[in-house]
């Protein structure tokens, strides 16, 4: 499948459908709670609309000698990442930006996430949000090498690190087919570098409301639709390194895209109340001493049948 780059007007469009999407799943995520607390679904469907309202009419909260600037690009970085992920994934037969490394982008911005969830932990000086910063710091360790070489699986299957290579490399048989443990991976490192569920442990209820203990209006609100925000863009990536992007019968390839990613996301959202979160410290042994050998073994049955296919 060939992928054309449009135009950087276009950017605009693809922040306007990453929001679309990751309200609809803030929509999604309502429902469910309001399903499990036994009140109307329908004000769950509104929850999204409701809370934005509510944190935009609320006065922002400073504490004693706070690092605004850092507290707010730290809130501000979860959304600007999502963005960015989301540029570089091919919707259909188009991307924003058509780059040669956009795996290693892709990566690279996850590694920016540590920044910006523990900037905004520092900057409001404050125990809660700082202890929270530093839990994700501690559970950033644990998932990322799993992340990084689940993310290698499917650049080495297609020798490159296009993605518009990688779409066409799934055109007989998706990767996730003959690779589900880095499909597995990567979609755990998805909810753990989105503080999502069972790794939603700097922002819950142990550290007082986490990273967010001293956030309100839109400081809160950049934060919460962040996480949404990366949920969608890590579903989307996932579409298109894992689940044949575009491919797929009767459809047009951008509408294969948008259901793909939607279904995935949907699957993660749900995630929230099906599992415990994990405490950080908990998460080394078993990511160091399990999955990464795991996820390595995968790699290197990939890399054997890619070379005897050659």
């Amino acid at each position: 499948m060939t992928v054309t780059q449009v135009s950087a007007g276009w950017v605009p469009l693809a922040a306007a459908l990453l929001l679309t999407v990751a309200t609809a799943a803030a929509a999604l995520d309502g429902v469910l709670a309001a399903r499990s607390a036994g009140r109307p679904l329908s004000g769950g469907l509104l929850t999204p609309a409701a809370e934005t309202a509510r944190l935009f009419r609320q006065r922002r909260r400073t504490t004693i000698a706070a690092d605004l600037p850092l507290q707010r690009i730290g809130g501000a970085g979860l959304l600007t990442a999502a963005l960015l992920m989301v540029v570089v994934v091919p919707f259909g037969r188009w991307t924003v930006a058509d780059m040669a490394v956009g795996v290693v982008w892709f990566n690279a911005l996850d590694v920016l996430l540590w920044a910006a969830l523990w900037l905004a932990g520092w900057g409001p000086n404050s125990v809660h949000p700082l202890v929270a910063g530093h839990r994700f710091l501690a559970q950033a360790l644990s998932y990322e090498l799993p992340l990084m070489f689940a993310l290698t699986t499917p650049a080495v299957a297609a020798g490159s690190l296009r993605l518009g290579d990688l779409v066409a490399a799934q055109a007989g048989l998706w990767f996730m087919v003959w690779m589900p443990v880095a499909f597995v991976v990567f979609c755990a490192g998805v909810v753990a570098f989105s503080a999502w569920g069972p790794f939603s442990a700097a922002l819950g209820s142990g550290a007082a409301g986490g990273v967010l203990a001293e956030s309100a209006g839109v400081d809160r609100w950049l934060v919460t639709a962040g996480r949404y925000a990366l949920l969608t863009a890590g579903s989307a990536f996932g579409v298109t390194a894992f689940l044949g992007g575009g491919h797929g019968p009767l459809l047009p390839a951008w509408l294969w895209v948008l259901v793909k990613t939607s279904l995935l996301l949907a699957v993660l959202v749900a995630l929230r109340r099906r599992l415990p979160v994990v405490r950080p410290e908990r998460l080394a042994v078993p990511a160091w001493l399990v999955v990464l050998p795991l996820v390595l073994l995968q790699l290197l049955v990939v890399s054997v049948v890619v070379v005897a296919r050659g």
